[in-house]
Order: structure tokens, then C-alpha cells, then sequence
């Protein structure tokens, strides 16, 4: 944290007194008003830095409290750790003490991280952090090295996705709060699970945000698709910095998370001579240095600019991986022909086998839909740096519809798309379902009670899709349906459920267990093209040689293979024991080898 400012909030203090500290730097006054259990007011104190502070003796856990600046309304902490009665309720002093268990647990690096993205609420029938506990072992078996939740700072109401938190410091009460929370970090760590958390520093939700009515939180100069920018770099900004960064070693340090992927970096915006990122992934590297456990920040971000993952040393800002949007992008084109939108850009073969090969697909050259040239070559960053899908929250709850990729493709186009993704150089991130072929959309979902918000959210979302040619009418975002609609159905036990969770399960192991895969510098892989529709990559290293081939076309194809040594198959996706219609690929065969490919069918080898 960062040294000359204070840490915000309410903190129980050895001798039942809570210390009770808030950021309002133009205010004349603050009051402390106790609600609960007894109502009580206390004049606060303010320091040189703008905070304000009191102590309060015999201040028990439970405590509700809010603070009234300059004779105003009373208003919720910033800082809250609680809001068990919503947004707009009184703030709660939490016991943060919990009886850890994972001692031994030293986190996860980034080449053994198998991603499974959830959503708390949707992941379940119970719609809380215990849901999640009771399939911890089914996500173990499966190969699921870390999940990755959807944010869970306090948002209104109990259904929303997450990016519209307004208590960055309260973990979202209907999930099961922050003793929830920590059992189910505790637990995932019992069964060998790392756990990363979502989170949004680049904008606040806009129900229940009563921070400007505190000081300068948000800045003029600059703009974000959500809202009002985060003061990062104006005037004032020390204290807002502080307090993000206080967030983020909260989650790390106290909750025992292994790692942060942070919501749209892009619009963290910031001209500092140190940006907020950098100086976040400074303290982030000093606190897993101290704790002798591994912490890790993925950035998603919008710019194909390898600066983010570059180390501080080197004028980067020091992340450590980040997503990539494109590789997504590449694959769907390529799968359903879907050209719309931002797929513009997209489409052919050439886009995946560049964003195979490159991480990035746009390194420079024009792209149609920015009119502009874009991106540079990720040079020095290996493949286990960047984090690929063929299917996560925002591309499928992006879609009018909510529609996942398994609902869109056949069978065997549904395994294809399993096998790019978990035989990719890059480290593999699972959407909640694609596993067993899930057809339940993920639809965008909001439980707001402010009339005039739910108008506008419903007029956004019909606004977003005018660029896209898709029919119907959009799901009403504030219906109990468009949320029930979007749990999880986990019907499992169909032929083509079980076949497809088996072809994950193999395909996992398999990417844990070969010596080539485990191989990501940039110099183990080699990309061709031989065909429209024929995707042919040799994976190296380690003694071990793989030869890939995926055939995206409804048509066999044939491919001669005139390489050195001869080849070993270990996958056919169109086998029978994966539900396919049968292999026509030889077990074993040398150079030059012809090798007939299924449709939509993807073909591993060892080259010996």
C-alpha cells in the first residue's frame, strides 16, 4: 500500500474499540452515526492527508453505521466491508479473522494454469460461493487447475454480472459474504485449485455510488463506456490510487486469493510517470515476496499492447499475463462464418493460425473495423503469458441472445473448437458448462431498483447490438426469467454430454502430461496453412514432438505429412470412444504420411 496515505474503513482494534477512517478532503465536517445496534453519533477528526478519523470504544462486529458529511444525508462507507441490506443501506464492521486451513498452499505459475471462468450466482442452484464448493471435486477431475469469478464487490440487488459494484471492499452479502468467500478459497486450495478474482478498477456502478459526494474520486478528463473515469492521475489522485491498491492486497493477503484479473485495463486511465498498473504490480510482486506464495495479475485488455506484461525494469508495467480477445475471435469466425460486428475483422483461416502462432492477430497492420492500423508483435512474451477461450462471459452475454458456441455448432465442431483451444501454446480458460455442451445462454442480467437506470440499461443494450444482424427481441435484463434462463442446467448424462467431458478431461491431462506442451517459448511452435480449411501446427520441445492438424471444413481432407520420423496418433476426435463417426486416420504411419481427416476433426501425433 502505498506509504503516506491511510488505509480507509472501519478496523476492530484490540480492546473492542474500531477505528473508523474516511477520505473526504473538501469537506467541512464528518459524523459518524451509528445505527445498530445503538444510535450514536461522533464527531470525526481530519488529518493533512483529507481523512477522517475516530475511535469508538466497545464496537462489536455487526455494528451498522454510515457517515454524515457537512450535515447532509448519511451515506455508506466507501470503504464498507459489508452491506448486508444493499447498496444503499448502512455499512457493517466485520471480524476479518477466519480459520485458515491452507498452509501448506503456495499458489499456482502461470504454465500450469488450466482457467474455469464462473459466475457465482449462475454456477448454481443455491446462487452462492457453496454452490461453487459442492462441484470442487467434479472441477479437480476435470483438470481445472484455477477458476475465476465473476466480480463480487457489492452490486444492487441480487442478480447482476458484477460490473456494477459500487463497495469494491464488500463482498456481495447474497453470495455469502466474506466468511463465504473464504471457505470457498479455503476449500478450492484443499483440493488443489487456485482461485482468481475479478475485479474493476476502471469504473463504479452507478446505483448506490455516493463517492463523488465524498471528494474527487472521478476526473473530467477523460471518459469510459460505464460511467465516469477514475481519478488516477488529476489532482488528488494519491488518495483514489491508495485505495485500489489497498483493495487489491485485501484480496490477495487477507483472502488468500492466488491472483486478479482486472476488468478492462484500457480504460484504467492514467499519465502518470508510474501508471496505476505498474505501481499495483509493484506491491503485488513485494507482498508475494513476504508471503513466499505465489500472486499473479492478468490484465484483460483492449490494445494488443505487450507493455502490460512487460517487466517494470524493462518499462513495462509488470503484469503478468493477459487475455486475449482475438484468439476467441479467430476461432468463432472460423467455426460459424459470423462476420457481424467486430468479426468483421475476423473470418478465414489466416486470423487463427496468425493468433495461434502470434497471440495477437493484428500486430500492426490495418484493421476495418478500428480504421486504423493496429497492434505490435508480442516479441520475448511467451505463449503462457496470454490467457485464450473459445467462449467466455462477455462473448457469449454479449450476444443479444446469450447464445453459447455450443449451441450454435454441430457435435463435432463443438469437440474441434475444445481441441484448438486446449492444445494452444497459451494458457486455456473454460466458460462454466462448455465442458458437457451446455446449451442455457448466458444472458446480461441486473436487479436495479432505479426506474430510470433499468430505462436507460434497456435502451443501452438494444443501442449495442445495431451493428449486428441478429433478430428478436432483447431479454429484458431486470426479468427474473432472463436470470433463471441463465443457471446452469448440468444435464451431464446424455451420450454426447459425457462423451464431450471426457474429451476435456483427456485433452487436459493430456496438455499436462507431454513435454512439447508444457513447452511456451515462442520457438516450440510452427504454424501451417496448407488448405483453407486445414490447420496444421508442430509443437517442440523437451525431446518431445507433437504434429497438430484440425480440419475446420464438413468435408474429409487429406494431408501428406513428408516430415522426418514417423508418426504415432494419440487423438482423433472423430473416434468412436468420443462419440464420433470413426476414425479414417492411421494409427501409425511414416513420411510421407496421408492422412485422411474427419469434418470438423482435430488429430494429435507424435513425431518419433
Amino acid at each position: 500500500m502505498t506509504s503516506n496515505y491511510t488505509s480507509a474503513g472501519a478496523a476492530l482494534l484490540p480492546g473492542g474499540i474500531c477505528k473508523f477512517s474516511v477520505w473526504a478532503p473538501f469537506r467541512k465536517q464528518m459524523v459518524l452515526s451509528v445505527v445498530q445496534p445503538q444510535q450514536a453519533s461522533y464527531p470525526m477528526v481530519r488529518d493533512d492527508h483529507g481523512y477522517w478519523h475516530v475511535e469508538v470504544d466497545n464496537v462489536q462486529a455487526g455494528t451498522r453505521y454510515k457517515y454524515v458529511p457537512d450535515d447532509g444525508p448519511p451515506l455508506p462507507d466507501p470503504a464498507s466491508r459489508s452491506q448486508p441490506e444493499g447498496v444503499h443501506g448502512p455499512s457493517e464492521v466485520v471480524d476479518t479473522h477466519f480459520a485458515w486451513t491452507d498452509h501448506s498452499w503456495t499458489g499456482l505459475d502461470l504454465h500450469e494454469l488450466v482457467i474455469y471462468e464462473l459466475h457465482t450466482g449462475t454456477f448454481s442452484l443455491t446462487h452462492d460461493f457453496q454452490g461453487i464448493i459442492d462441484r470442487l471435486e467434479y472441477l479437480r477431475s476435470l483438470g481445472v487447475t484455477a477458476i475465476e469469478i465473476m466480480p463480487v464487490a457489492q452490486f444492487p440487488g441480487s442478480r447482476n454480472w458484477g460490473y456494477d459494484g459500487v463497495y469494491p471492499f464488500a463482498v456481495q452479502h447474497s453470495y455469502g459474504g466474506i466468511n463465504g468467500l473464504k471457505q470457498l478459497v479455503n476449500a478450492a486450495h484443499q483440493h488443489g485449485i487456485a482461485v482468481i478474482l475479478d475485479v474493476v478498477y476502471n469504473h463504479l456502478g452507478p446505483e448506490g455510488n455516493y463517492f463523488a459526494q465524498y471528494g474527487p474520486w472521478f476526473t473530467g478528463k477523460y471518459k469510459t463506456p460505464w460511467g465516469p473515469a477514475i481519478n488516477f492521475d488529476d489532482s488528488w489522485c494519491d488518495a483514489v490510487r491508495a485505495y485500489y491498491i489497498q483493495n487489491a492486497l485485501m484480496w490477495l493477503d487477507e483472502f488468500h486469493i492466488d491472483g486478479l484479473r482486472m476488468d478492462a485495463v484500457h480504460a484504467i486511465w492514467d499519465c502518470s510517470a508510474k501508471h496505476f498498473t505498474a505501481e499495483l504490480s509493484e506491491k503485488v510482486d513485494e507482498l508475494q515476496a513476504a508471503l513466499k506464495k505465489k500472486k499473479l495479475l492478468i490484465a484483460e485488455l483492449d490494445l494488443n499492447s505487450p507493455r502490460y506484461i512487460t517487466p517494470r525494469d524493462q518499462g513495462g508495467y509488470g503484469m503478468h499475463a493477459q487475455w486475449i480477445d482475438e484468439f476467441h475471435h479467430a476461432l468463432r469466425s472460423m467455426l460459424t462464418g459470423d462476420l457481424n460486428g467486430y468479426y468483421a475483422d475476423f473470418g478465414g483461416l489466416a486470423p487463427l493460425a496468425k493468433s495461434f502462432r502470434d497471440s495477437y492477430v493484428y500486430t500492426g497492420q490495418y484493421s476495418t473495423v478500428r480504421k486504423r492500423n493496429f497492434g505490435v508483435y508480442p516479441a520475448g512474451k511467451d505463449y503462457h503469458q496470454f490467457v485464450v477461450f473459445a467462449q467466455n462471459h462477455d462473448q457469449i452475454g454479449n450476444r443479444m441472445l446469450g447464445d453459447r458456441l455450443n449451441s450454435l455448432l454441430p457435435f463435432e465442431a463443438q469437440k474441434l473448437a475444445a481441441a484448438v483451444l486446449l492444445l494452444s501454446p497459451h494458457i486455456p480458460m473454460l466458460f462454466m458448462g462448455e465442458e458437457y455442451g451446455e446449451t442455457r445462454p448466458f444472458l446480461f442480467f441486473t436487479s436495479h431498483s432505479d426506474k430510470d437506470l433499468i430505462a436507460a440499461v434497456t435502451k443501452g443494450r438494444r443501442e449495442e447490438f445495431a451493428s449486428f444482424a441478429w433478430e428478436g427481441e432483447v431479454p429484458d435484463p431486470q426479468s427474473d426469467e432472463t436470470f433463471n434462463n441463465s443457471v446452469l442446467s448440468w444435464e451431464t448424462s446424455s451420450e454426447t454430454a459425457t462423451a464431450l467431458t471426457a474429451l476435456y478431461r483427456f485433452l487436459i491431462a493430456f496438455r499436462k502430461t507431454r513435454r512439447a506442451m508444457q513447452h511456451t517459448s515462442r520457438d516450440s511452435v510452427k504454424v501451417h496453412t496448407p488448405s483453407t480449411h486445414l490447420l496444421v501446427v508442430e509443437r517442440s520441445g523437451n525431446d518431445d514432438k507433437l504434429l497438430l492438424l484440425f480440419n475446420f471444413s464438413e468435408r474429409s481432407v487429406q494431408y501428406t505429412y513428408h516430415g522426418e520420423g514417423s508418426l504415432e496418433k494419440k487423438f482423433d476426435s472423430a473416434a468412436a470412444v468420443w462419440h464420433g463417426p470413426g476414425s479414417d486416420a492411421s494409427d501409425q504411419t511414416t513420411s510421407p504420411a496421408a492422412i485422411s481427416l474427419q469434418p470438423y476433426s482435430a488429430i494429435v501425433y507424435e513425431i518419433i
